[in-house]
């Protein structure tokens, strides 16, 4: 049997496991033109057996929760050059000082129980923010967090927080007095009963699928438009081609091999590219904050970034598609002036051994008999974890297995499933993963750098913030930059303190770059229309993108 015809018949199997997850939500879907009666089926990447959780400050949410069910005061699409985008918020500014920050918020707001949303609710999130540091994430300075009326909170910070900006008008989940006030522990509440803004609402839950269906409170009219869409947990690539190519899914993003290919006699198919992450190897570097290995050795980290032969991965596991990514972790075309030292501009495309074994001499690692290094009785071996069913990060790590062994690194592969994957990196319980890195609030690299904080980070056994230091990396002078670049609104100063994180960060690599990923995202026309083009992208495409995800489900309209 052919792949495609294996394929094909995954798909039929995946039906049954979508009907029984959702029991019975298919009759709520499916018919073409009927906006009262319109289905999509999402898959965002989640493999395995599905864990509830809305919690939006959360970093184990499930995807959804941020963008469908709650939303920000503005939001910011990083696929275009663009101004950020009025949601919850219509106007803000500054005082010169940078430290008080007074917000407008939008008229005939309700939440999704159909109680009104005024500056009062933006004002209690951020007051939840300062009381509980665990949902910090971007460890904003807070001293207090007031409405003057119902139309107007003012912020005000301990520390200039221009470069917060973003952070507080586009990254942070706006929630209901009404509701949170209620609830115990903000940080690990899984929040089994959402009540937000946004396009859509929790409609049914399994472990094997959930279905959001449309908010008919939201605040956008005629928005949106699909009554239902439909989450899925596949278990693999084929399955996830499988899936698409037999119409079972209509929006994912997933490198696929052979894509344009496999596209080619499907009419309503067709997918963008919009680069913008990158692949890193995540290190559990910090020692003093639990993490063990080798990994924690940063002569270690150097020798693998020196080893890795990224032509050759972008052949075997990139399909040709990623770009050629930064050790300073921004984007070497897009932050070209961000970056201080035009020497760091570009990872090597090829691999340099010979610097690689000088590196693992120097620090003391001696090869055994075997061609494997050991120190101190310590052998450098190490795990090396992704996610089950993600073909392309799977053939990088079988990939990176020969080409680090040639330098006395074994690595072994792990495949686990979703959960159990971004549960160990927030815990920091791994020794290597594979992840990607970037898009943060906004383009300026404050947002990059945070995730080489202390701040953001915790010890081994305790979560880190959302999206932060999971590598539980520990410097100083990083900490140090990063809060005087908070402290000022002047480019030139910032980019000073950056050129020192960038000093350190290059030297110490807890994250290790391979790539600028390609961000493969596809869509089916059967059920939809209205997706983001390469020649219009209102929204960054893919399924997995927090606040983006809301706005594309806001613009599709049911397929006539």
């Amino acid at each position: 049997m052919s792949k495609l015809k294996a394929a094909v018949a995954a798909a039929a199997a995946l039906t049954l496991v979508v009907v029984a997850g959702c029991s019975g939500d298919k009759s709520d879907g499916g018919t073409k033109g009927n906006a009262g009666n319109s289905s999509i089926t999402v898959f965002n990447g989640s493999t395995g057996t599905i864990v509830e959780n809305w919690n939006p400050f959360s970093p184990t949410l499930l995807q959804p929760t941020q963008g469908l069910i709650y939303e920000t005061l503005y939001w910011f699409n990083f696929a275009k050059e663009s101004d950020p985008t009025p949601m919850l918020g219509t106007a803000f500014s500054w005082d010169s000082a940078g430290k008080v920050l007074t917000i407008t918020t939008r008229d005939g707001v309700k939440w999704s129980d159909g109680q009104p949303f005024s500056a009062k609710d933006v004002a209690f999130t951020f007051d939840l923010v300062k009381r509980t540091p665990a949902i910090n994430a971007s460890g904003l300075k807070l001293v207090s967090s007031v409405a003057k009326d119902d139309k107007t909170a003012v912020l005000t910070f301990a520390v200039p927080s221009f470069t917060a900006e973003a952070a507080v008008i586009a990254n942070t989940p706006i929630v209901a007095e009404h509701v949170w006030s209620k609830i115990d522990d903000p940080a690990k509440s899984i929040n089994p009963n959402p009540v937000g803004t946004g396009p859509y609402q929790l409609k049914t839950f399994s472990a094997q699928s959930y279905v959001m269906e449309k908010n008919p409170n939201y605040w956008q009219a005629g928005k949106p438009q699909i009554q239902n869409v439909r989450y899925v947990a596949l278990a693999t690539a084929d399955a996830a081609t499988a899936a698409l190519t037999a119409g079972q899914v209509d929006w994912m993003s997933a490198f696929l091999p052979g894509l344009e290919q496999l596209l080619k006699n499907q009419k309503n198919l067709t997918y963008v590219n919009t680069p913008a992450m990158t692949t890193s190897i995540f290190t559990c570097a910090g020692a003093e904050l639990g993490c063990e290995g080798p990994q924690t050795d940063p002569a270690v980290r150097q020798a693998i970034y020196y080893a890795l032969n990224r032509d050759q991965l972008n052949k075997l596991a990139g399909g040709g598609f990623a770009e050629t990514a930064s050790p300073t972790l921004l984007l070497p075309e897009r932050d070209k002036k961000w970056i201080a030292d035009q020497a760091n501009a570009t990872t090597p495309g090829a691999p340099d051994v010979a610097k690689a074994n000088q590196v693992l001499d120097a620090a003391g690692w001696v090869k055994g008999s075997d061609g494997i290094r050991a120190k101190g009785g310590e052998k450098l071996s190490m795990t090396i974890q992704t996610v089950t069913g993600w073909s392309d990060y799977i053939s990088l790590n079988d990939a990176m297995k020969q080409e680090l062994k040639e330098v006395g690194i074994e690595v072994k592969p792990t495949q686990l499933s979703w959960n159990e994957w971004n549960n160990n990196q927030v815990q920091g319980k791994f020794q290597l993963s594979l992840d990607s890195i970037g898009l943060g609030a906004s383009t300026n690299p404050y947002f990059t750098y945070l995730k080489y904080t202390t701040v953001t980070t915790a010890k081994v056994g305790e979560a880190a913030q959302n999206s932060g230091n999971y590598s539980r990396y520990k410097n100083p002078r990083v900490d140090a930059a990063i809060a005087a670049a908070t402290n000022t609104n002047d480019e030139a100063a910032q980019k000073a303190q950056y050129a020192i994180i960038q000093q350190e960060i290059v030297k110490d690599l807890p994250y290790i770059p391979i790539y600028v990923n390609s961000m493969l995202t596809e869509f089916s026309t059967a059920n939809a229309v209205g997706w983001p083009t390469n020649e219009n992208k209102y929204a960054l495409p893919a399924s997995w993108k927090s606040w983006d995800n809301g706005v594309v489900l806001s613009n599709l309209q049911p397929a006539k």
